[in-house]
């Protein structure tokens, strides 16, 4: 393995892909370095002579200043570099789209065909909560029925706690509202019990009269301070639903009928260079075949957004990016929050210093295709190809706007590690073979071959096979080791 990696022939800095002590030799092509400082695994070292207020360059862009002269060998990092990101900006339309080419074939999955022409990738029972306060009853209803109930041929029961659906106000009420209408039909499920409390403010009658089309044989409704026993309704609900959806079967249909939410976070230097890209080609891959992605986490393409903005196929959806940008930027504002506090202590230990730098390798996830649509939080999907959907960079809270979008699985990115998953799949692939290696109760598949001994082709094909395995019902990491998580973003007052 080598000692280190130059992203772009414009760059200023190499990467470190081991951790390489004070006075190690790095022989470029045109000059051998002598390391002034020991330099981490995935952090950044200077090539060239950089003056104060100089840009540092990675990727070929600039990532920051210098705050101080450095020298050639010196260790580039936060003691020594600051953003240059502002506030808002104007931004114009210059559409730039790259032309790829795609060389590996087209495949299909098996999956779950639903009434309205919609298509699932898990058969599963779930118990949503319009309130918190019933959380504990769900559970009762669940594990009563896991006990008296063969249930091998669907893919699970679940039950989805949650703190939300009272006390709330305006907006916040309103997206709990709908995240959980998503939930409740989602093609991944089979069968829904929606379980409420009686008083609390998501009622479930406004909830119902507000869902829009479903199939009134696999949504049911519970309210519990209507019956004398809650938990016999419940069970007995429950088996209405899983009598529909127990002989429910795979059928076989193209992978463009799969939508898939493109994520990282526990992010490092590597994330720009092994996984993100790596998600930016099966996007490619996904989207020639007509399928569909949708990349959110709108801090994190701070200072790289105008990558973004010049692939929107019209000025109507650049317009809408530069809202999403602006909006979010907005919310800080409004806040008093500094708009640039990122990234977080995680990403600066594996490399990463500014803001710039993080986003320029989050949005290596999103490919080079158009971007077809952006999505206000909460909404559905409606186009095939990229979307770019308004969520806030937690990680959680980001996964549960992605797989409310309508996406069926999640691919996420990660060199930290991190066990959480969404109510859909949650595939984790890692950045660097260390992570992968260390945590595989974690993690689904390492991207840190890529600098070792894989290409990308190899590489993404292996990844491919896995969203196909995982479409047709293998477990990922998450499901194994049963972490499925619910946020819901919340912005204002609670009573």
């Amino acid at each position: 393995m080598k000692d280190f990696i130059k992203i772009n022939p414009k760059d200023n800095v190499i990467v470190a892909l081991k951790d390489l002590p004070i006075n190690h030799i790095i022989n470029l092509e045109e000059i051998s370095i002598e390391l002034k400082n020991d330099v981490n695994q995935g952090h950044k070292i200077a090539i060239k002579e950089i003056k104060k207020n100089e840009n540092i360059i990675k990727y070929g862009v600039s990532i920051g200043h210098a705050l101080e002269d450095i020298k050639i060998g010196e260790h580039v990092h936060t003691h020594n570099i600051k953003t240059n990101l502002k506030d808002l900006l104007n931004y114009s339309y210059d559409k730039k789209i790259e032309d790829f080419k795609v060389s590996l074939p087209n495949k299909n999955v098996n999956v779950y065909q639903r009434k309205n022409g919609d298509v699932g990738i898990r058969n599963e029972l779930w118990i949503v909560p319009t309130v918190g306060c019933v959380n504990g009853i769900g559970e009762q209803i669940k594990e009563r029925f896991e006990k008296e109930y063969d249930i091998s041929n669907i893919d699970g029961v679940f039950m989805f706690p949650h703190n939300y659906g009272c006390s709330q106000l305006g907006d916040d009420h309103e997206t709990t509202k709908i995240i959980l209408q998503n939930m409740v039909k989602h093609p991944n499920a089979g069968g829904v019990l929606i379980l409420g409390l009686g008083c609390e403010n998501n009622q479930i009658g406004p909830f119902m009269d507000t869902l829009g089309n479903y199939d009134e044989n696999r949504v049911k409704t519970l309210i519990t301070q209507d019956v004398e026993d809650e938990v016999e309704e419940g069970l007995k609900l429950l088996k209405e639903l899983y009598s529909t959806m127990k002989n429910d079967k795979r059928v076989e249909a193209p992978i463009s009928s799969l939508k898939i939410g493109l994520e990282c976070g526990g992010s490092d230097s590597f994330s720009g260079i092994t996984a993100n890209p790596l998600l930016g080609e099966l996007s490619n891959y996904l989207i020639n075949y007509g399928g569909t992605t949708v990349l959110t986490e709108v801090p994190e393409m701070f200072g790289a957004e105008t990558f973004l903005m010049e692939r929107a196929k019209d000025k109507e959806t650049f317009d809408k990016v530069v809202c999403l940008i602006n909006d979010f930027k907005e919310y800080f504002i409004k806040h008093n929050q500094e708009i640039y506090e990122n990234p977080s202590p995680g990403n600066k230990k594996g490399g990463i210093t500014t803001l710039e730098e993080k986003s320029l390798g989050a949005v290596e996830k999103s490919g080079k295709s158009e971007v077809i649509d952006v999505l206000k939080y909460g909404e559905i999907i409606k186009k095939n190809g990229l979307n770019l959907l308004s969520a806030p960079g937690n990680d959680l809270v980001a996964t549960t706007a992605l797989a409310a979008s309508g996406c069926h699985m999640v691919i996420f990115t990660t060199g930290r590690g991190t066990p959480f998953g969404g109510f859909v799949p949650t595939i984790k692939v890692s950045t660097n073979s260390n992570i992968f290696n260390k945590k595989k109760n974690w993690m689904d598949f390492n991207a840190g071959a890529l600098v070792e001994d894989k290409t990308m082709d190899e590489v993404l094909e292996s990844l491919i096979d896995l969203v196909v395995e995982v479409s047709n019902g293998k477990q990922s990491k998450n499901e194994i080791n049963k972490f499925r998580n619910l946020a819901i973003f919340k912005s204002g007052v609670t009573l």
